[in-house]
């Protein structure tokens, strides 16, 4: 994948998929900016990268708090001078049923895994609009494309606002050299679904059509793939890496 030293922040990079696109960007000579609410997991990982010989930083930061996104991207932009892609991973689960979920759980699921891209992307679009290009990559779900299996409405509808949010941030910036795309995973290895009960893990995998979980270094092949130069027509898109369990 070609890259000019390109400067990239992954929301929730510490770990999972997060983690696993900030290797496959560092393996293209992407420099990313590792942003979690866990900070030394995010040190851990941006000192990883940098062992690879690849720039890399850790910010701590919290993606339903507005000002912090600000300050992600300042202090990005101030380091490296530039912020060509965006990332928005950062997320939490949630598996409460519609008829129990309660008021403060909904707002905080949509507070960090909608609004939190929203403003991300708001504030990332800046410097891209200043540079002429840019790449936006929202890490949506199964869940939003196909109202999910065994997870709760509020993960569901946070997942399937971020397609959207997806498709009218890609009419708006288009004609400036910036692509915005999601990626909408299926049930994949990460510390996420140790909320699901063994009956439930053993559900999902009977019915996904290639027989197991996907991998996070599946997903973020793809997350690569969308930020380099060769997917520069691609925008407004939902890719859906499955292993076949939606087909839209």
């Amino acid at each position: 994948m070609e890259s000019t030293r390109r400067i990239a922040i992954v929301t929730g990079g510490a770990r999972g998929i997060g983690c696993a696109v900030a290797r496959a960007f560092a393996a293209a000579g992407i420099c990313s900016v590792i942003a979690d609410n866990d900070f030394a997991a995010a040190t851990k990982t941006a000192d990883e990268i940098r062992a690879s010989g690849v720039e890399a930083a850790a910010i701590g930061f919290d993606v339903s708090k507005i000002e912090d996104v600000v300050r992600l991207v300042d202090e990005t932009v101030a380091t490296f001078g530039r912020l060509d892609i965006l990332v928005n991973n950062a997320g939490i689960l949630s598996n409460t049923p519609y008829d129990e979920v309660s008021e403060a759980e909904w707002d905080r699921v949509l507070d960090t895994n909608l609004k939190g891209a929203m403003f991300a992307t708001r504030e990332a679009l800046r410097p891209m609009l200043a540079q002429g290009w840019g790449r936006v990559i929202s890490i949506s779900s199964l869940a939003g494309r196909s109202g999910g299996v065994s997870v709760g409405p509020a993960y569901v509808a946070s997942k399937a606002g971020l397609v959207g949010l997806t498709r009218h941030m890609a009419k708006k910036v288009a004609r400036y050299g910036i692509t915005v795309n999601a990626v909408a995973p299926g049930t994949t290895e990460t510390d996420i679904i140790k909320g699901f009960t063994e009956e439930q893990t053993i559900a999902i995998n009977e019915a996904i059509p290639v027989g197991r979980l996907g991998k996070p270094e599946e997903i973020a092949a793809t997350v690569a793939f969308l930020a380099s130069d060769v997917a520069a027509f691609i925008t407004g898109a939902v890719i859906d890496v499955n292993g076949g369990m939606y087909m839209g």
